[in-house]
């Protein structure tokens, strides 16, 4: 089946909700770990769940380079592959457009996109039709519309150019897709224009998808930009459907999306930070490296994660100091379930009409000062 979405309540513009997927029935808001090569980097599967994850994200382009669609559709699909048997959202490859196409003028035309391989130089070509056929037999929950991930700062010019193209990928594609239990998301764009934002976040709708994801923030704009650009697209978003903000992960971001009515969130971001000693806590980023830790017996934070029941910041800086791999692991765990536990908090505060407090009490010990409420 396709997915649903249920708004139960609204708290100002905050919603608490249900995902109906073919794996099980989430609650969002939610954080979305993300499982780039079929794999959250370092944890098992079991370790995910045990961390009360729901929907991962796996990466069409890296899958599509190793092992193959094909490898992994004989093995069952991606839920098989990985061991996986929660919900997953599979990229279109538009980030690689952003990241990996170096000349954007000459290398993205208007059948698709010209670059090359991160591995092994080889040029590639990937357009939406192809984007589709990947995520078609990867057999995921949830596909991604193809799109060109507009870099910042962009002349109005081009991103009115890139945005209009987008459009046209997004019907290419949807013509494209072939996969009867499987849900099709399409992406707003529009850069840092909010004329651009409501055309391609409206044109977008009018084609029909089973979701929306606004895709284009952080990449390098400052935060108010940053929460301009969701304001000047979430609007124009259906309610019934759920809304998806694409790479956000920080903490203040987070709670910056849940208030203007963002579902659904993904970002490397925990399992990055950790595999160089930084840690969440309720208190602000730490870096376990650092000296003042070596003696320091109490767990990372007043948390319900396994390392923080097991461990304590003097063993996991040693294993650093070591460079013990574990060290990596035990605190991706950690940071995974600090977010998608503060997504949990964040639900409960919607459900209670207290979101605007739970977000100025968050604030007030992670930023270490007072904030007030928009």
């Amino acid at each position: 089946m396709k997915i649903k979405y249920e708004l139960i309540k609204n708290d100002g513009r905050a919603r608490f909700g249900k995902l109906i997927t073919n794996h099980g029935t989430f609650e969002t808001p939610m954080f979305m770990p993300v499982g780039t090569l079929a794999n959250v980097k370092m944890l098992t599967p079991e370790e995910l769940k045990e961390a009360h994850s729901a929907v991962i994200l796996s990466n069409t382009y890296h899958l599509w380079l190793r092992p193959g669609e094909d490898v992994v559709a004989k093995a069952g699909g991606l839920h098989k592959f990985m061991n996986y048997d929660g919900p997953i959202l599979t990229d279109s490859g538009g980030f690689q457009v952003f990241s990996l196409a170096k000349n954007k003028e000459k290398d993205i035309t208007e059948e698709g996109v010209h670059f090359k391989s991160h591995i092994d130089g080889r040029p590639l070509f990937l357009t939406p039709e192809l984007s589709m056929e990947i995520q078609n037999k990867l057999d995921s929950d949830i596909a991604m519309s193809f799109d060109e991930c507009i870099p910042y700062p962009a002349t109005y010019e081009y991103a009115k150019k890139s945005t209009e193209r987008t459009l046209r990928w997004a019907k290419r594609g949807k013509e494209a897709f072939n996969n009867e239990n499987q849900s099709l998301f399409g992406i707003v764009q529009g850069g840092e224009y909010s004329d651009l934002r409501k055309f391609s976040a409206e044109e977008t709708v009018k084609l029909g998808f089973d979701g929306y994801s606004i895709g284009g923030t952080s990449v390098g704009e400052d935060k108010p930009t940053m929460y301009k650009m969701i304001d000047d697209a979430i609007k124009y978003l259906p309610i019934d459907k759920p809304r998806y903000l694409m790479g956000v992960g920080e903490p203040v971001d987070l709670l910056e999306g849940v208030e203007r009515g963002v579902d659904m969130f993904d970002c490397v971001l925990p399992t990055r930070i950790a595999r160089h000693a930084n840690a969440f806590t309720y208190h602000g980023k730490i870096n376990l490296r650092n000296a003042k830790y070596k003696e320091d017996f109490t767990p990372i934070d007043e948390c319900d994660c396994y390392t923080c029941k097991h461990y304590t910041k003097a063993y996991i800086r040693h294993l650093f100091v070591a460079n013990e791999g574990l060290g990596g692991r035990l605190l991706s765990i950690h940071n995974i379930r600090f977010l998608i536990r503060m997504m949990e908090d964040m639900r409960t505060a919607i459900k209670d009409d207290r979101f605007l407090e739970y977000k100025d009490e968050f604030l007030k010990k992670y930023l270490g000062s007072d904030v007030n409420s928009k």
